[in-house]
């Protein structure tokens, strides 16, 4: 049996015994702190010298060069002058490539976890290479060490490597003159700023024993990474509300299952003697390879480890930049003023929705709901790469609150490419929420046109915007149900090509495609508007056919209540909206009844529920596929079609009544049975 003595500087309430076996090599382990002294450390070294296997220091790294500052190595030459025959190992070949394996794989199984994320060290001199890693991750790092070290509350407090680095130059020369390590000093003057940073951070590194010391009560949602945490401080950290503990190195007992990185290549260490060749990095990654050392996930708090998505909304018009409270100061500036400069705001939080629980498997997911400061007409006046990068910029600030998919909502999943750019340069998954739209938006037109006596395997549709990414598939579905349908978008080339399509799907559909809706529209018993029209006249209601129906699924919509008004004859209705299980709250108004959502808000939701963190519906081109799909995933977690809206208000049977009473005397005026009006081209 290989001995081994872990001597820390650390607490000697946190000492334990510990019995293990790696690569089949018993290993008995003893842990013990000096209380800060490093007297009673070297005593400590002398005491077990010729008596064990290794000697391990626990805290001490002396290899890692921070700019022109080194770690005393006096401090630790001295320790290791103390042992004359038992060789004595301090951790920093094992960290060098240990932590960086953990991270690795961690982030592997945690997608993510690192990515634009807030994170705290405790002490970037002792972690200085890992927080050298971290920076691949495009993180916001801060770092506790003149705060602990000092305990002065006003310490600046390093943000960069290079200010770490300037901080060390000072503070390591002084600690070796004193020939004293820098120790963590949690003196009462700096808890409030210690508070501070603690709850800025969203990822917390460093020693468990300092965390537990220095956090506050409550660190709900955060992520915690450390190397040797006891059973207590699991559990101390679990009551504090961690979400997700990284320990970054792999449990070796249920009593005690980690241990410090340095007592890891003490092990190593004693075992690999057996082999006759040196340590070094090679043999540790062969060792690490053979032992299958693995970094331990643990999370913590379940109700806090919930997949979870964002979505991205804007305002319409400048009325509805008023409704947030940050800018209602800004109603007695001139609209456009305000309008313009709102533009250039960065995405801003709105909200967490809550509440919506899947019917499939019980489980809830949240979501964030972001908005961007430009209008419809802002966005449409600009170039879309003026959309992208703010886009980009709410991507990463849902990656950072812990989203893996981002819905794209109202202008923002048809500016540009329909979110292929901003999928490209984020790493977590992006949806326009389009294909959910799509089969809602047909599921309300067919439910409609029954309403309004209408039948769905004949007549005649016409869709407005068809060569569009929702219009494309409504037109193509079209054709398959109703086998004639009208297709209107400005550009003649797109819409031969979309006509062609379509003829070759269904040879037996008959297929009009136009520039101008006018001259057609009267003849559509059904209307679905895909695109918008800022200043209106894409649908001539006028010339609407008695008992038509118009499903109106642009945002700002087509039809005007007005304008509507002038029809009462007419039946016009909103995109599909979706009720989302559960008692969904979104914690902000967003227009709709309790429970009720877009539908491209509800796909976001359903890719969560499914655990689908990937891109789904992106560019001009929807998968008549993925339609399907979502349909069917909608049904599996039990989210249902809400009923019929017009201008905001419920179409009850009241209404459907008077509607088709109307529509039935406006045809006896023109002299048109209904079976002549819905037959006359079949």
């Amino acid at each position: 049996m290989k001995q081994i003595i872990s001597i820390s500087l650390g607490s000697a309430q946190r000492n334990y015994t510990l019995m293990t076996t790696v690569l089949d090599q018993p290993i008995k382990l003893q842990r013990f702190g000096s209380d800060g002294s490093l007297a009673r450390a070297a005593e400590l070294v002398r005491a077990f010298d010729g008596q064990v296997d290794v000697i391990a220091l626990e805290g001490l790294t002396p290899v890692v060069r921070l700019g022109q500052a080194r770690y005393p190595q006096d401090v630790v030459a001295n320790l290791v002058a103390q042992a004359r025959q038992t060789p004595v190992v301090d951790g920093g070949l094992l960290r060098a490539t240990l932590e960086r394996w953990a991270v690795k794989r961690a982030t592997d199984m945690l997608p993510g976890l690192l990515r634009y994320r807030r994170i705290l060290f405790t002490s970037g001199i002792l972690q200085y290479q890992l927080a050298q890693m971290l920076t691949q991750y495009d993180a916001n790092l801060r770092f506790a060490d003149p705060l602990l070290t000092t305990g002065l509350p006003f310490a600046l407090v390093p943000r960069s490597l290079a200010q770490l680095e300037q901080y060390a130059a000072v503070a390591l020369p002084l600690a070796a003159l004193m020939q004293t390590p820098p120790q963590p000093r949690h003196t009462f003057a700096a808890q409030q700023q210690l508070r501070r940073l603690f709850n800025w951070a969203d990822v917390i590194v460093g020693d468990a024993e300092t965390v537990c010391r220095g956090a506050p009560a409550n660190l709900r949602g955060r992520t915690v990474i450390t190397t040797d945490p006891t059973p207590a401080e699991i559990d101390d950290l679990r009551n504090r509300g961690v979400s997700t503990l990284v320990t970054m190195t792999p449990p070796l007992s249920p009593e005690r299952p980690f241990v410090a990185t340095a007592a890891l290549e003490g092990m190593i260490t004693a075992v690999w003697a057996q082999a006759d060749q040196p340590l070094d990095e090679a043999a540790v990654l062969d060792f690490i390879d053979d032992a299958g050392w693995e970094p331990t996930v643990q999370h913590l708090s379940s109700a806090h480890h919930r997949p979870t998505f964002a979505f991205v909304v804007h305002p319409l018009t400048v009325k509805h930049i008023y409704i947030d409270k940050r800018f209602n100061a800004a109603r007695y500036l001139p609209q456009r003023l305000v309008e313009w400069l709102v533009a250039f705001a960065p995405p801003l939080y709105l909200s967490r929705m809550r509440g919506i629980r899947s019917k499939a498997n019980g489980q809830e997911v949240e979501g964030l709901l972001l908005t961007l400061g430009a209008t419809a007409r802002e966005i449409m006046r600009r170039r879309p790469s003026f959309t992208y990068r703010r886009l980009i910029q709410a991507a990463r600030v849902a990656e950072r609150r812990g989203a893996r998919v981002m819905g794209l909502g109202a202008f923002t999943s048809v500016v540009g490419d329909a979110g292929i750019t901003v999928a490209q340069k984020v790493d977590i998954g992006v949806t326009s929420g389009n294909s959910l739209t799509v089969a809602a938006t047909l599921e309300s037109a067919k439910r409609a046109v029954q309403l309004m006596g209408g039948r769905t395997d004949q007549g005649r549709a016409m869709v407005i915007g068809a060569t569009g990414s929702i219009g494309s598939v409504c037109a193509r579905l079209l054709a398959q149900a109703i086998g004639d349908v009208i297709i209107v978008a400005p550009r003649p080339e797109r819409l031969l090509t979309l006509k062609q399509l379509i003829e070759r799907e269904t040879p037996d559909a008959r297929v009009v495609a136009t520039t101008n809706s006018t001259d057609y529209i009267g003849e559509a018993d059904l209307v679905v508007t895909t695109t918008s029209a800022l200043k209106g006249g894409l649908v001539n209601v006028d010339r609407l056919k008695p008992g038509a129906v118009v499903c109106d699924v642009a945002r700002p919509a087509n039809v005007h209540k007005e304008d509507a008004a002038r029809r009462p004859d007419v039946l016009v209705i909103e995109s599909g909206e979706i009720v989302l299980p559960g008692k969904p709250d979104f914690g902000f108004d967003i227009a709709l009844p309790p429970g009720t959502a877009y539908a491209c808000l509800a796909e976001t939701a359903v890719l969560a529920m499914e655990g689908k963190f990937e891109d789904y519906t992106l560019g001009r081109e929807i998968e008549m596929e993925r339609v399907k799909e979502m349909y069917r995933l909608m049904q599996k977690h039990g989210l249902e079609l809400a009923g019929l809206r017009s201008f905001g208000r419920e179409v009850t049977d009241e209404v459907i009544a008077e509607k088709r009473h109307l529509a039935e005397e406006r045809r006896q005026k023109l002299g048109l049975t209904i079976e002549e009006m819905v037959g006359a081209e079949a």
